[in-house]
């Protein structure tokens, strides 16, 4: 049988040619194969928009807008949220967003501002907390860095008001840092500091000056596996594309760092698990998981963030996820406080475990939140749509470059640091930016089936649509253009901490001039 011969074309070309020709045809098979992942990537799975809630309508938009123009939402509604108990309380993170809303609920339940304690690196720069005869400028403030042990001790050593001094003690902890798409492990001390060494310090001092309940806001992204867009040509979509937030994992062995997708969540998966082990009868302890996408006041990094921009790059307006307000996060501690607060051997059944929290409705479509914006901010404001493979291609581009000149010291002085937002833009922003829809119902079932009675004191649609309200209102003032300034977000202190490396209060306390550069 004869051998089969090379097409002539073949034959006659030249090395060169044969080298090129096979280049060219690599460049179409990656060009197609990123297109295919590229696809799989801007699809919503039916499962996910199966969950997910009706759409927002301008009309809708403008009618719930007018509405709370009218009747703001009861997010410090006493009736609203569970009963007062007859505590004192110490509130780490108190300036922020789920501590402020924590210390604005126990004030409007009846608990006197001597009766409360804020722990935190810095006053706070809420406009509800600062407001002229809002009896949150009358709790006392402490600035305090959790990762010393005894900044932290003075903290709790300082004396109580002598009415309030023999009141049992409720410690919320909700400091923390966030820098969600971080995963080298050079950086790891940073997280490891703050989220890990600074609950153990807490932890510890909480004991020794006789709390007798310890609630932790731990965070849902804990339960989230590493997305993995780079499939076969043939799979249906992306692994782990869409992922439910529950407590599945709160009952195994934590995974090593790299399972999960960045340090934040690998601290935080570690301090929660602190927490939840240090529950006994004398000392009851629980934490909160936030779903992902927290916001609710409009200098969150969540949706405040937004606010400042006429326009904002996005590669998921279908993505599906569950959000919760930071109101809504404060009630279930409240919630977790009051059956924690029960005697023994009734509490146990509520103690040492966390509990997933979202606002009280399906999860939205980011396609519903952009518009919101869009609509109801009083001037132009757009979104510019990327197709989803080039940002990826960028994170893994831009982590490479980071860690290049940590890896080869020689490299320092060629390859300078990647500032601005561009540095948060690595691979693992791709797992918090996908699918996620929390599984709550744990939270919700009755007290007396082993759950906290949760219900939220505002929905999705409502507390995005006020937050909006908040900002025009501060707009109309003037207040919002001096924020954009001066403001120092969770975010941006973070990240000053990270490059420093200085004590948390330090940090703080730099001139502005120092913190802008």
């Amino acid at each position: 049988m004869a051998a089969p011969e090379f097409p002539a074309a073949l034959k006659d070309a030249s090395p060169a040619q044969l080298i090129l020709g096979t280049l060219a045809s690599l460049t179409v098979l990656v060009a197609l194969y990123l297109w295919r992942i590229n696809t799989l990537l801007s699809r919503t799975p039916p499962a996910a928009l199966k969950l997910a809630g009706p759409r927002w309508t301008p009309e809708l938009l403008h009618e719930t807008y007018a509405r709370l123009e009218r009747d703001p939402p009861g997010l410090y509604d006493a009736k609203k949220l569970p009963p007062r108990l007859d505590r004192r309380y110490v509130v780490t993170g108190g300036s922020g967003l789920v501590g402020g809303y924590i210390v604005l609920q126990l004030l409007a339940r009846g608990t006197p501002p001597s009766a409360i304690r804020i722990l935190d690196i810095r006053r706070t720069e809420r406009s509800d907390m600062l407001s002229p005869g809002s009896p949150a400028r009358e709790v006392e403030f402490v600035e305090t860095d959790i990762t010393s042990p005894v900044s932290v001790e003075a903290a709790f050593s300082r004396p109580w008001a002598e009415a309030v001094a023999h009141l049992p003690m409720t410690v919320f902890h909700t400091a923390a840092v966030i820098l969600a798409s971080e995963r080298s492990e050079r950086e790891y001390w940073f997280p490891e500091a703050v989220n890990v060494r600074g609950t153990r310090n807490l932890l510890a001092a909480a004991r020794k000056h006789g709390a007798g309940i310890f609630s932790a806001t731990s965070s849902a992204s804990i339960s989230i596996r590493p997305v993995q867009p780079w499939v076969a040509p043939w799979a249906g979509e992306p692994r782990n594309f869409f992922q439910l937030l529950d407590l599945a994992d709160s009952e195994k062995p934590l995974r090593h760092r790299t399972g999960y997708f960045a340090n934040y969540p690998a601290s935080k998966a570690v301090a929660e698990r602190m927490v939840c082990d240090e529950n006994e009868d004398s000392f009851r302890t629980g934490s909160i998981r936030p779903a992902n996408g927290v916001y609710g006041n409009p200098t969150d990094n969540m949706l405040g963030a937004y606010f400042f921009k006429d326009v904002v790059e996005t590669w998921v307006p279908h993505m599906v996820q569950s959000f919760v307000h930071g109101a809504n996060v404060a009630v279930a501690h409240l919630a977790q406080e009051a059956v924690l607060a029960k005697t023994a051997p009734e509490s146990r059944r509520y103690a040492g475990r966390p509990y997933v929290v979202t606002d009280p409705n399906p999860p939205i479509m980011n396609r519903d939140m952009y518009p919101a914006i869009r609509t109801l901010l009083p001037r132009p404001w757009r979104t510019m749509e990327l197709p989803p493979v080039v940002p990826l291609l960028m994170a893994h581009g831009i982590e490479l470059w980071s860690d290049l000149p940590h890896r080869f010291p020689l490299l320092k002085k060629l390859m300078p640091p990647i500032t601005g937002e561009a540095k948060h833009l690595k691979p693992g922003i791709f797992s918090i930016t996908t699918h996620l829809v929390a599984a709550d119902e744990d939270t919700r079932k009755p007290v007396s089936e082993g759950g906290l009675g949760y219900t939220g004191v505002v929905t999705t649609l409502d507390g995005l649509v006020y937050e909006i309200l908040e900002w025009n209102r501060e707009v109309a003032a003037g207040d919002a253009e001096k924020k954009k300034i001066t403001y120092t977000s969770s975010l941006t202190l973070g990240e000053r901490l990270q490059k420093t490396g200085l004590s948390i209060v330090e940090a703080v306390a730099q001139p502005l001039s120092t913190k802008t550069k």
